[in-house]
């Protein structure tokens, strides 16, 4: 029996490995590699907000420096711990975050005719430059009538695999034309460890080709070249240099090459697991089941639910997809999220909050605690403000990336912490948002366990969610839950033999664990934070669709009441 198993989880902006005990769930060791190309490993460009790409070389550095990192503090933690017990690697990567490579996997980015060129580069989840691309590819599915987009709800997104591509296709050709195909950075990364770049070589992941490029066995893997064609006849030539089939992560990618086998000291016979979603392995490092909605809270939002796959499920609208497989094997894996919530806390803090305002206070705290220390004092609804969470677009229910931000109700007293609380606020309605979207269309939520930065760091946020959600709210052992799931995967797939475990679910039987910390609703704030969510909703209603036509003229009347009944105004 094998001991140990490494997951990798490349996020937004750095690369985490961690060693795991298999047998108990005890991490005994990590590495964390900051991106370095970019701003926080994120390449944007001045002329257009809507841009995000990412340098494929920091995705090779951060392997082998976090892999090595771990596996040397797991050495210095436990005496115990040896290389050559190691079985398995599983690897989370975002997405969809496609990548151009050439004939034998490589990246276009590595050769010097495109090395300054942002097109080359990897297209990251938060890349919205490609919304026409969506918008048309939403119009061609819905009014041809191709079935591609029953699982998303009928919407097309500007984050995902096919309208990056197209989009690329139309700017920079000689970008698209030299690029033999293109890659997930979540099956490029197995294919590097493995040794098994060319693209023919690689198992594409069912996780992103259900997700994201609108992959189904019922209708023959991906789009037909007769739909891609006419998008662009080059699309539907891409086609043949695709895929056709694709793989839950508990299948065997291969086996770690010779290179990296000598380089990590590990047996060559560690088994790679095919790789998946950041969110959807955090979803197995929470240990979702049935009825249990995890929510991966970082910089964005994905929220996880699954259903066995014998079990008929209703297409749901707005959601990022109900792919068989992509979360755990045998069940329907549902995926929806929010496309900024961190990231709007940061961009709150990076650009309109002065630190004078804090004056002493400041010199020694982080501006995220301050704001957090004096949100934490105000009463529920005493702000008398209310925002939309659409900084960076909508991702579910609307699925609208040139939807934006809105804060209403703001007076010449408003603080910078009122404002502060009522973003977070705004993100804790978009939650409920969705997790009422999951419950129409007969999905129950009995449960929500947490997991990501925000969860582990953020009380008072954690609080909010579980009155703004009426729901009990757990919080996951793990502070690293994809890359957990990650090393489960790669558990797994290392086999029966090997592992002792026959399937997922054993193993998170064994490894996955809650916190003792609980958030329950509290009566009185819940009550007010349902009289605010019917006003979102109708802000929510009102301009993120086409169809609510009401009177918008009582939002700021109804604002001040509760402020005032909150602050005991006569």
């Amino acid at each position: 029996m094998g001991k140990y198993a490494i997951g990798l989880d490349y996020g937004t902006n750095s690369v985490r490995a961690l060693v795991v005990d298999i047998n108990t769930g005890e991490e005994l060791g990590s590495y964390v590699f900051n991106y370095e190309h970019g701003e926080a490993g994120i390449i944007l460009d001045p002329k257009n907000p809507n841009v995000a790409r990412q340098h494929p070389a920091d995705y090779i550095k951060g392997l082998e420096v976090s892999i090595e990192g771990a596996l040397i503090e797991a050495e210095k933690n436990n005496k115990e711990f040896k290389r050559e017990d190691v079985i398995g690697i599983g690897i989370d990567t975002t997405g969809s975050t496609p990548l151009p490579v050439d004939r034998e996997g490589i990246p276009l980015a590595f050769y010097d005719e495109f090395k300054d060129n942002i097109n080359a580069l990897a297209w990251l989840w938060k890349d919205h430059s490609s919304y026409e691309e969506a918008e048309e590819i939403t119009r061609l599915a819905n009014e041809g009538g191709y079935p591609y987009l029953r699982k998303y709800g009928g919407v097309y997104s500007s984050e995902w695999f096919f309208s990056k591509i197209l989009h690329c296709l139309r700017v920079d050709p000689k970008v698209f034309d030299s690029a033999y195909t293109w890659v997930e950075i979540c099956d490029f990364i197995p294919g590097v460890l493995t040794g098994k770049q060319k693209p023919e070589e690689i198992k594409r992941s069912v996780c992103a080709a259900g997700h994201k490029a609108m992959y189904n066995p019922e209708w023959g893997g991906l789009p037909s070249k007769e739909f891609l064609g006419k998008l662009h006849p080059k699309l539907a030539d891409l086609r043949d240099r695709l895929y056709d089939k694709a793989y839950t992560s508990d299948i065997p990618f291969g086996t770690i090459s010779p290179y990296y086998a000598e380089k990590f000291r590990l047996r060559g016979d560690v088994v790679v697991a095919v790789g998946a979603f950041d969110a959807h392995m955090g979803g197995v490092g929470a240990g979702i089941k049935p009825g249990i909605l995890v929510k991966v809270i970082g910089t964005s939002t994905c929220d996880m639910m699954v259903v066995p796959n014998t079990e008929k499920i209703l297409d749901i609208p707005g959601l990022c997809g109900i792919v068989d497989g992509s979360i755990l094997p045998g069940y329907y894996g549902l995926e929806a999220g929010q496309s900024a919530v961190g990231d709007i806390f940061n961009w709150f803090v990076k650009y309109l909050t002065p630190r004078e305002y804090f004056g002493e206070e400041a010199r020694n705290k982080d501006l995220h605690q301050l704001l957090t220390e004096r949100a934490q004092r105000l009463k529920t609804g005493e702000s008398g403000l209310l925002a939309l969470d659409w900084n960076n677009g909508n991702r579910t229910v609307l699925v609208d990336a040139k939807l934006t931000g809105l804060l209403i109700g703001q007076t010449l007293h408003t603080r910078p912490e009122e404002i502060y609380r009522a973003l977070i606020e705004a993100t804790a309605f978009g939650a409920r948002v969705i997790m009422e979207r999951f419950e129409e269309y007969g999905v129950k939520v009995n449960e929500v366990i947490a997991c990501g930065g925000i969860p582990e760091k953020n009380p008072f946020i954690m609080q909010i969610y579980a009155d703004v959600l009426g729901k009990t709210i757990k919080i996951s052992y793990s502070s690293q839950t994809p890359a957990l799931g990650a090393a489960i995967f790669g558990t797994v797939a290392a086999g029966y033999e090997r592992s002792g475990y026959r399937n997922v679910e054993e193993a998170q039987k064994a490894i996955c664990r809650v916190k003792d910390v609980v958030y329950n609703p509290r009566k009185e704030d819940r009550e007010i934070y349902n009289r605010l969510y019917n006003l979102y909703k109708e802000l929510h209603d009102i301009f993120g669709t086409k169809e609510a036509s009401y009177n918008l003229y009582h939002v700021m009347k109804d604002l001040i009441e509760i402020r005032d009944k909150v602050k005991g105004v006569k």
